[in-house]
């Protein structure tokens, strides 16, 4: 797909959550630059390629932010760009057996096979992953700190990208509140499950796997700038680090978090 096709593509998938996902905005234009300056970090810092005008699902995991935003990433030096997002719960600190989430790049690939939720509740009628049918996306096992201990032990999670119980839980979405994984709203798990926007391995994956087929949505409509990669990020972090690194020198003006 061309740049121009691309862009056009993010302005249509734009219009669309606008009209479908509960509490989406596109953000403002220092939050919105903010997720770009931080995914193309994640990204070079894990030498992920970018060959092809395609999403990335970018989690501010920052206790303060809480928020998702799909960012256009562009091959060569043409300029990134933001379509928007909603909150989300990530890993909670301090209580016994819950995890931080892992920064870094998470490829969603067919060595793995995502699942949907039941819709069962668990002992205090809370249903988990969400109502019956929600997509839950396996981002694999990644080795985490875990929340409850000062010595920031790790331990390895599973990490997972899935809706929350829509009548107690999914209210909540914006404050940390997860065992580790990124709880997304119930409209947004629809969107994404719709729009295979971080299915396109298994897309390929469908074409010759009957386990792929039967999990993906019979009525999508896979996005061509569908993409693969959750990357997660941590603008707290950032701006520790860059004050860190100005101790006892002059302030880097351009490294500022807007």
């Amino acid at each position: 797909m061309s740049e121009a096709a691309a862009r056009v593509e993010a302005s249509r998938l734009t219009i669309q959550m606008k009209k479908s996902v509960s509490r989406f905005t596109t953000y403002t234009p220092e939050i919105r630059q903010r997720f770009i300056r931080l995914a193309r970090a994640a990204i070079a810092s894990s030498k992920t390629p970018i060959d092809r005008p395609q999403l990335l699902m970018v989690v501010d995991r920052n206790p303060k932010v809480q928020r998702l935003c799909f960012v256009l990433a562009m091959p060569g030096n043409a300029d990134w760009e933001t379509l928007g997002g909603t909150p989300v719960s990530t890993g909670q600190a301090g209580r016994k057996f819950y995890y931080i989430t892992p920064t870094g790049v998470f490829i969603n690939t067919p060595d793995r096979l995502g699942y949907r939720a039941l819709g069962t509740k668990n002992e205090n009628g809370i249903r988990g992953i969400g109502a019956k049918g929600m997509r839950v996306w396996d981002m694999g096992w990644h080795n985490a700190v875990k929340g409850w201990r000062a010595d920031h032990e790790t331990g390895d999670i599973r990490l997972e990208i899935h809706a929350t119980d829509p009548d107690f839980l999914e209210q909540r979405l914006g404050h940390t509140a997860s065992e580790g994984c990124i709880r997304i709203p119930a409209t947004m798990n629809v969107f994404m499950d719709k729009n295979g926007l971080l299915d396109v391995q298994y897309e390929q994956a469908a074409s010759y796997d009957g386990r792929f087929r039967a999990l993906l949505p019979k009525d999508r409509t896979p996005s061509p700038i569908a993409g693969d990669a959750l990357v997660v990020v941590d603008s707290a972090e950032a701006v520790q680090a860059i004050s860190s690194a100005t101790v006892g020198a002059q302030p880097l003006a351009s490294h500022h978090e807007g």
